[in-house]
């Protein structure tokens, strides 16, 4: 039988298309990881509130070289996409990405971290809804989605204010280091107004 369901967006569509920088207002951007930024990842895997929220493991700078290398890989593979939130010309404060990345079904979701360098500045709002105007506009999903711990009220405001309403609660759906975690499921759409 053949799938009468054309994909969303052809495979090889993501691979096309060289990582983009994507200006934020303020001067600051969104850009590609680079082995320059490794310290950076190192101190971010330490910190306790992205330990906290965001499970990763320790890394040391070999580790982190390897990571951002991974995520160049991850590009290739369409399946997800990683910058560095970071003012022109400087170090990443910060990280957001597209993951989970479903060409086919056209949708994928939104993670990111700030180091207390970029916290309370409103650049994870900013950094949010840019980087799902370009899922939108450049690379064609249809659907993408934040989800975040119900104990963590920052990133529901970051999502609320980039324009992905809350649609629902998953119970039990993230083990943290303090047990199971309900989870705010946000999305927006294509078709949505832009905020």
């Amino acid at each position: 039988m053949i799938d009468s369901i054309p994909p969303v967006v052809p495979a090889g569509r993501m691979r096309e298309l060289a990582q983009p920088e994507l200006a934020l207002s303020g001067g600051m951007l969104l850009r590609p990881w680079t082995p320059y930024d490794a310290p950076t990842l190192v101190a971010a895997h330490a910190d306790p509130d992205i330990r906290h929220w965001n499970r990763p493991s320790r890394l040391d700078l070999a580790g982190a070289g390897a990571r951002i290398a991974r995520w160049h890989e991850r590009w290739q593979a369409e399946k997800a996409g990683t910058w560095a939130i970071a003012p022109e010309g400087g170090r990443a404060v910060g990280l957001i990405g597209l993951a989970d990345i479903d060409l086919a079904g056209g949708s994928g979701e939104i993670l990111y971290w700030l180091l207390p360098a970029g916290r309370g500045t409103g650049v994870t709002v900013k950094a949010a809804d840019r980087l799902a105007r370009w899922a939108f506009d450049d690379l064609g999903l249809h659907r993408v989605r934040i989800t975040h711990s119900v104990a963590n009220p920052a990133s529901c405001a970051v999502a609320t204010k980039a324009g992905f309403p809350l649609e629902g609660t998953m119970r039990g759906a993230l083990l943290h280091a303090d047990g199971w975690h309900d989870e705010h499921l946000h999305a927006r759409l294509r078709t949505d107004a832009t905020p």
